[in-house]
């Protein structure tokens, strides 16, 4: 939420699509406005198309769970959809958000309504309906205190499970930039722009708790849950719905009905992902800064960036296509989508507590004397993240269980800053000249 608080007060001072570029360029002064623009805005970029990437692979591999358990689950016979029907459905996914992404923005903030009607709605519906119709719950103590010590990954040590566990929810709250990115396309955006960044974590955070406990109240094996061999395969949300249900009325139907719900909601997360997407890639190529610039800042007669949306759709699938040769890979290019994003959210923060602490001009949102000391405890806090996600998720290290988060966001860092020095600083200048202008 400090971060987002930060973020929304920069971003009441420079509304623009390019958003966090923009603001690094702006807040990092004419010697360093280049070089902050572009990384920043290569974090961004990246860590935008591996979420989008990562949460339509999520729904197609639960169309892949539905189906499993639709025809009988995995102890009945039923059908297991191999990877290539996996990325099959990844793809069509993608197809469809992009021809939505294609309609005119009315259609866009309809749909985006809808979205956020039915994840709130849905959630509360899931809440409330999953303990309620289970025949057995978690006590009180269980939910808030057990910490899952059997979890066959050599880690024991309760502290380590809540700093790995501390990963989802940092995931789960991401892409809240996508407000800035929208700024030019929204009425008041100096006002607007800031109160969708902050309600957008402020609502996740509380819908989203409310929604881990009525789920965790309906957990008592979890050793059951994540075994591969049950109904789902192991995928633990989509057994506790099944056996709920079947364990109450002799068939897990109603819990494949939920999981519909789910799938739903993370079909409006991944529209809203490339809506935020194509709007940063247009920006940013309309500042030059990517390959064929002049081809994806292009907008339709319904003034909607049509080649930005088609791009961003086109990177996810073929980062997706990396899990047909190793998961391990595959979930390597996804870990950008949690440290890259903080990374791009954390430097316009960072430039704007050091270099422009005495020159920052506040927008009408704002945080007053406090925003320096706001804006010091997000950027501690993304660094402190950035290592603890970084750390072992698994005991002993293998090559097949090590964490190459490390390794992924360190490559890409080394591949902005080559692609820096090698050629961009002899012609980007940032992005100030043509928004200015």
């Amino acid at each position: 939420m400090l971060v987002a608080l930060s973020m929304a007060e920069i971003c009441s001072s420079y509304p623009t699509s390019g958003g966090l570029y923009y603001w690094s360029a702006k807040l990092a002064g004419p010697k360093w406005s280049p070089f902050a623009s572009w990384i920043t805005g290569w974090f961004n970029i990246a860590g935008q198309w591996a979420v989008t990437t990562s949460v339509d692979f999520s729904l197609a591999q639960l169309i892949q769970v539905i189906i499993l358990l639709s025809t009988g689950g995995k102890t009945g016979g039923g059908y297991e959809a191999s990877k290539y029907s996996v990325i099959a459905f990844h793809g069509g996914i993608l197809l469809l958000h992009a021809i939505i992404n294609s309609l005119p923005i009315s259609w866009l903030s309809f749909f985006g309504q809808l979205a956020a009607a039915w994840n709130i709605f849905g959630v509360f519906v899931l809440m409330i309906l999953i303990p309620s119709v289970a025949t057995e719950r978690a006590s009180v103590k269980y939910v808030f205190t057990h910490f899952n010590t059997d979890n066959g990954q050599g880690i024991g040590n309760s502290v380590y499970i809540f700093i790995l566990g501390l990963l989802m929810s940092q995931y789960t709250l991401t892409g809240y930039d996508a407000s800035a990115h929208m700024t030019e396309e929204t009425k008041n955006a100096d006002k607007n722009g800031p109160r969708g960044i902050i309600s957008a974590v402020g609502i996740s955070i509380i819908v989203g708790l409310c929604y881990i406990l009525g789920i965790t109240f309906a957990v008592t094996n979890i050793t059951s849950l994540l075994d591969e061999n049950n109904d789902s395969g192991g995928y633990a949300i989509a057994e506790i719905f099944y056996q709920a249900f079947k364990s109450r009325y002799g068939s897990g139907a109603g819990g494949i009905v939920c999981l519909g719900v789910v799938a739903v909601a993370i079909f409006f997360c991944g529209m809203s992902s490339i809506t935020s997407n194509s709007r940063m890639a247009y920006a940013f190529s309309r500042d030059g800064a990517m390959p064929f610039s002049s081809l994806w800042h292009k907008v339709n007669k319904q003034e909607v960036p049509i080649n930005a949306v088609w791009l961003s759709a086109s990177i996810s699938f073929c980062m997706a296509l990396t899990s047909l040769g190793s998961i391990v890979a595959f979930n390597a290019m996804v870990s950008i989508a949690t440290i890259g994003l903080y990374i791009s959210y954390a430097l316009p923060i960072f430039f704007r507590v050091t270099l422009a602490r005495k020159s920052f001009v506040p927008g009408p949102f704002n945080l007053g004397r406090y925003g320096v000391l706001v804006g010091w405890i997000a950027v501690t806090w993304v660094a402190i993240i950035s290592i603890f996600f970084s750390l072992p998720v698994a005991f002993p290290v293998t090559m097949e269980t090590l964490n190459y988060t490390p390794v992924a966001v360190g490559g890409l860092f080394i591949l902005i800053v080559s692609s820096w020095f090698l050629r961009a600083r002899h012609w980007f200048r940032g992005p100030l000249t043509n928004i200015d202008a």
